[in-house]
């Protein structure tokens, strides 16, 4: 949707490394406003013909966690971003998912920015927070992710900070305080872009 030669719909991307609170964010955020969201740990089981709290212990990179599974992954993400923009009903998408590479993300521009306004929300934390979230994720029967502390430092060491986006494009989230606190920040910084009109 464009308003006098702009256009007024947007995507969210809450991004960063394992445990960093993105999906809880993304899910509560998205919630809180009844927008349509997607998760790269649910859509890559879904895929795989899983359960999405169906844990599926693999080395870095292998099987479902492979560069081609992956692919398929990320581009599920964008398809779905894609068909939810279609719906005139649909102001805003939230999308949630590692995008360490640079190229990642630049993909995903490539894809939506001439159709919505594309924010990128770096979720982040101590490196004791992000323990203590895996050891609990670790006992939780219903968890989604199969993120462990060997995939964290991985992620840590490939991780590649988003230089290449703009100042209108990337926000930047730390996700210790209280669930209700975070998304009063989130509205603030996202209506401050919004007011703003974006990148120009």
């Amino acid at each position: 949707m464009k308003h006098e030669g702009r256009v007024t719909k947007r995507v969210v991307v809450f991004f960063g490394l394992v445990a960093s609170g993105k999906s809880f964010i993304a899910r509560a955020w998205a919630e809180k406003h009844g927008f349509p969201s997607c998760n790269t740990d649910v859509v890559r089981k879904h895929l795989a013909g899983m359960e999405s709290c169906e844990p599926r212990a693999q080395g870095i990179a292998e099987g479902i966690y492979s560069p081609a599974f992956t692919r398929l992954t990320y581009d599920a993400l964008l398809s779905f971003a894609e068909k939810a923009l279609d719906d005139v009903a649909v102001p805003c998408v939230v999308l949630d998912g590692s995008y360490q590479a640079r190229a990642e993300r630049e993909r995903l521009l490539m894809r939506l920015e001439r159709r919505a306004r594309v924010v990128f929300v770096m979720c982040s934390c101590r490196e004791e927070i992000i323990k203590t979230r895996l050891a609990k994720r670790a006992q939780d029967p219903a968890a989604v992710s199969d993120g462990n502390w060997k995939i964290y430092l991985h992620q840590k060491e490939v991780f590649e900070y988003p230089e290449e986006l703009l100042i209108c494009q990337f926000r930047r989230l730390d996700t210790e305080k209280a669930v209700s606190l975070l998304l009063q920040r989130l509205d603030n910084i996202l209506q401050d872009e919004e007011e703003s009109g974006g990148c120009r």
